[in-house]
Formats: structure tokens, sequence, C-alpha cells
């Protein structure tokens, strides 16, 4: 009886390495939307030098290349969030990240808990709802008084959110 136990244990502990598909496949789509990201950016400068070389000036161009590179942030964030799950999986599930740890860099990176890989996953998506927020702003057109009045409790909103996750942030130090 021990040695089926003993075998049905080491499969358990060994299937924890299925979580490697997801460290994986975190890694290529963070690393895919960095790229996408980066791509963004080079046109965004592409079609500035070509607005001023050849002197054109296009209706709402400025609105466009702010959006655009609102966007390119956007993406990056996101694969910031692909990193910090595939780094926190690997940490919790498979093992420490030796260089890592022998590192003098920023510890940001470290996993110690679900909780904390839990609380920096949503900092970062909180981040990221901030800038879609902002992106949509951009190209929203407010004809009332009513509408400024909603907009500015949005941004009230979004600031009370960022102090009170900031504060939260330094009460667990």
């Amino acid at each position: 009886m021990k040695f089926i136990e003993n075998i049905f244990e080491s499969v358990l502990w060994n299937s924890r390495f299925i979580v490697l598909l997801a460290v994986i496949f975190s890694m290529i789509g963070g690393i895919a939307l960095f790229i996408v990201a980066s791509t963004d950016i080079w046109h965004v400068a592409v079609d500035v030098y070509g607005v001023y070389v050849q002197s054109l000036h296009p209706e709402s161009f400025h609105e466009k290349i702010v959006g655009d590179l609102i966007g390119a942030i956007d993406l990056y964030l996101m694969a910031i969030v692909m990193f910090l799950f595939s780094f926190g999986l690997y940490e919790l599930f498979i093992s420490k990240i030796d260089i890592a740890e022998k590192s003098s860099s920023s510890k940001i990176l470290e996993i110690h808990s679900l909780d904390e890989l839990k609380d920096k996953l949503a900092k970062v998506i909180i981040m990221v709802l901030i800038v879609s927020f902002f992106k949509k702003v951009l190209h929203t057109e407010y004809t009332g008084a009513l509408e400024m009045l909603y907009f500015s409790g949005a941004i009230l909103s979004l600031s009370l959110a960022l102090y009170f996750m900031h504060k939260g942030h330094n009460s667990h130090e």
C-alpha cells in the first residue's frame, strides 16, 4: 500500500510541471505584445516624420498620434502582466529563479505567494484600465455640462483608486 501511495504522490507532485505550458506561452505572449507595441511606435514615428517632412498636417493629427502612443503603452503594460504572470507561476510552482536571486537588480519579479502575484497583477491591470480610459477619453466629444461632470467624476474615481492602491502598498511594507 505504501508503494502505491509513493507512486501516486510522485505523480501528483510532478504534475505541477504542466504549469510550464502557462509559463512558456505567457512569455511568448509578452514578447509578441512587446513586438506589436514597438511596431506601433515605429509607425507613429514614421507618420510624424512624413507629416513634418512633407509639411502636411492632417486634421486631428495630434489626437491620432497621442492615441496611438497611449495604445502602445497599453500593450506594453499588458506585456508586463504576461511576464509577471509567467515569472510568478514559475517561482510558485516550479522553482526559484537562481539567476534572479544572485542579481542585485530590482526585486519586482520576486513572487513569494499567490496573493503577492495577484496583488502585482492587479496593480498593473488597474494601470492598463486607466491608460485605456484615457485613450477612450481622448476621442470623446463633450456637448454638455452633465457629460463634463461625469468626466470629472471618472477622473476623481481614478485618482482615489490610485491613492488607495498606493496607500495599501505602503501599509504592506
